[in-house]
């Protein structure tokens, strides 16, 4: 069932969604609870064939499902076909597959490639990856380099990851992510957008914050 007019407009807006009269205005939970459902009695199979999907929602579910997928190549098959699909962050950002955990050695070449795409929300994808699996344990300072570095820098929602993996990284890894900014090797949007998003994070000290704000 749609939501109101408002709310589909003001969900369309925050989330990116490129053609509102494509889509319902529904919450993400009620999604996340259909998808549960689908994947359990539903024709799971014709549906990732289905694509494009008609509407918003429908993508998402889409990437909820490929969420819980437990084979790591049939995973990377169906994440593959949907992100040339993928035109907003709401749906880009929500796509993790959890069998991805632990998968270093199989997932770092797939991230090189996908952020290496022209597609803007594949180049992101490819980079949240790389923020959500390797700025830990498995951390090497040239991961800096290649989100620094990346291609589709004028793509408004490429920029904006790029300065929230770096804000992030100033978190997990200051000591390498400092010389970054200390030394302006980014884009000066990205830049300036980095040290906004690390002084708003709470996992960065305020002598830290301090420091960051010298080199706005």
């Amino acid at each position: 069932m749609a939501a109101p007019a408002d709310k589909r407009e003001w969900r369309c807006r925050i989330e990116s969604v490129v053609d509102p009269s494509k889509a319902l205005g529904i919450a993400t939970p009620p999604l996340r609870s259909l998808a549960k459902r689908f994947r359990k009695k539903g024709d799971v199979e014709s549906f990732f064939r289905s694509l494009p999907h008609e509407f918003y929602e429908e993508t998402k579910i889409h990437a909820f499902i490929i969420n819980d997928l437990r084979d790591f190549n049939r995973c990377v098959d169906e994440v593959e076909r949907l992100l040339p699909h993928i035109d907003n962050w709401g749906v880009c950002d929500q796509l993790s597959p959890k069998i991805f955990v632990r998968q270093n050695e199989k997932l770092l070449p797939l991230i090189q490639r996908w952020m290496a795409s022209g597609h803007a929300y594949t180049c992101r994808f490819g980079m949240l990856m790389l923020m959500t699996h390797f700025l830990d344990s498995c951390f090497r300072p040239e991961f800096l380099r290649w989100v620094a570095t990346t291609d589709n820098r004028d793509e408004y929602y490429v920029r904006m990851m790029q300065a929230w993996f770096f804000a992030t990284a100033l978190a997990k890894q200051w000591d390498a992510a400092l010389p970054f900014i200390a030394e302006r090797r980014l884009p000066e949007w990205v830049h300036r957008k980095t040290i906004q998003k690390a002084c708003e994070s709470r996992r960065i000290s305020d002598e830290r914050k301090m420091f960051l704000k010298t080199f706005r």
